[in-house]
């Protein structure tokens, strides 16, 4: 019994195989024959003599030289050296060699693409063949001892596809650095790791495209509430390996249909600082009303409806709290700024906000609760004289009862506001 995906991988070709030459024209007997066949073209006894021999045709590397030109495999001296980078795995959160478990890509002759993707397949213990035939593993020593040929020949054919070369051999079509190394050079072929830049595209276009993203992305442009956001990449261009053939250039490429992604590489724009503390009142100079704007909009849509469910009371408490928190994480701002732009004797600020806003009034920012009282009602004040500003004459007239339920959502994040 072979392992799942080596049954799979069979019958998947068998059923292509089959859809290729069998033809409704033909009588049972002519159907029959071509079943057997099949079968005796895919039995394991024919099917991984041929493949072994096949196998050298393609060469597995991580960073194909035909990403530099597409002339660069080989030249006057031969084939360029195959490069297989391993790295020690190192999840540091960068998108780079070693860090990320990407495909192997390989190049060569696309008729032994079959090999490739044969020797490539994951089995049940995570590992794939072609490991399990360089290791002469159980399931390996299982799957190339057939009647039909040797083990080792079978062995040796498969491994021609990351068989190093004798001599290193680059490419005058390559791009060559000289690194400077103590009082000399070393000469560096530069190179692409293709499997990066194939999983950065496929990350960005998840990103971008998923069938979830989307559905934010309509509920953004309908002004409707949800609690999960998107990220949004900007000023990506779109690059082309291989022009109509991008099967020359390598596996990979002809998988994503020869297109790749790439971030904006730009250096960095000086801006004016953005963040400035307050000189007279936080809620005046910090918090502008427009940019609450879509948050009182959303809170307003709930405001107007007729329907009072718990999933609109609900909805009011996410949106009481979503501006809260906004505040909040203005406070935190104006505070990272504090040390470097406050100066008592220029400030102009109340008590109360000196307290909450520099370190001079730790401690009894830290330490009281009589100011943090009065704060409470002054956020809540401000909340609802904003939703006025912003919606105008469309603004709803807010009972006693709500103005009760926004200063408890406030008083909610007390200790968040300390």
């Amino acid at each position: 019994m072979l392992d799942p995906e080596i049954e799979l991988f069979f019958k998947t070709r068998k059923d292509d195989w089959l859809k290729k030459n069998v033809k409704a024209s033909m009588s049972e007997v002519e159907i029959n024959e071509q079943h057997a066949e099949c079968e005796k073209v895919f039995s394991l006894e024919q099917w991984l003599p041929n493949a072994a021999k096949r196998a050298g045709q393609i060469t597995i590397s991580t960073h194909p030289c035909t990403f530099s030109h597409p002339s660069a495999r080989k030249n006057k001296n031969g084939y360029v050296s195959s490069v297989i980078a391993n790295k020690l795995m190192s999840a540091d959160g960068f998108l780079k060699t070693g860090n990320v478990q990407v495909a192997t890509d390989a190049l060569g002759n696309a008729a032994a693409l079959d090999v490739y993707k044969f020797l490539t397949l994951t089995v049940e213990d995570g590992k794939n063949l072609l490991d399990h035939i360089s290791h002469e593993t159980a399931l390996s020593k299982k799957l190339l001892s057939i009647k039909s040929e040797d083990y080792t020949a079978l062995r040796e054919g498969f491994l021609a596809m990351v068989a190093p070369a004798g001599e290193a051999t680059t490419s005058s079509k390559i791009k060559q650095v000289y690194f400077p190394v103590n009082d000399d050079y070393h000469q560096l072929s530069i190179l692409t790791n293709s499997g990066l830049v194939f999983e950065m595209r496929k990350r960005l276009d998840q990103m971008r495209f998923s069938d979830e993203i989307k559905e934010l992305r309509a509920k953004k442009r309908n002004q409707e509430y949800s609690e999960q956001g998107f990220s949004e990449i900007y000023n990506l261009t779109t690059i082309g390996y291989g022009g109509t053939k991008p099967q020359n250039i390598s596996v990979l490429n002809n998988q994503n249909g020869g297109k790749a992604h790439l971030l904006l590489s730009m250096p960095p724009q000086l801006v004016k600082r953005d963040i400035h503390f307050p000189k007279s009142d936080f809620f005046k100079e910090c918090l502008p009303v427009y940019q609450f704007k879509e948050s009182f909009q959303g809170l307003h849509k709930l405001l107007k409806t007729e329907h009072n469910n718990v999933h609109i009371r609900d909805g009011l408490d996410r949106r009481w709290q979503h501006i809260v928190d906004q505040i909040i994480e203005k406070m935190w701002a104006i505070r990272a700024v504090a040390s470097e732009q406050y100066r008592a004797e220029d400030s102009r600020l109340e008590p109360l906000q000196k307290i909450w806003l520099t370190d001079q009034h730790i401690d009894t920012r830290e330490n009281t609760d009589k100011w943090l009282d009065s704060l409470l009602k002054q956020i809540t004040r401000w909340i609802i004289n904003s939703y006025k500003k912003s919606l105008g004459q469309k603004s709803i007239m807010l009972s006693d009862k709500e103005l009760l339920k926004v200063l408890s959502v406030v008083q909610q994040s007390k200790e968040e506001l300390r």
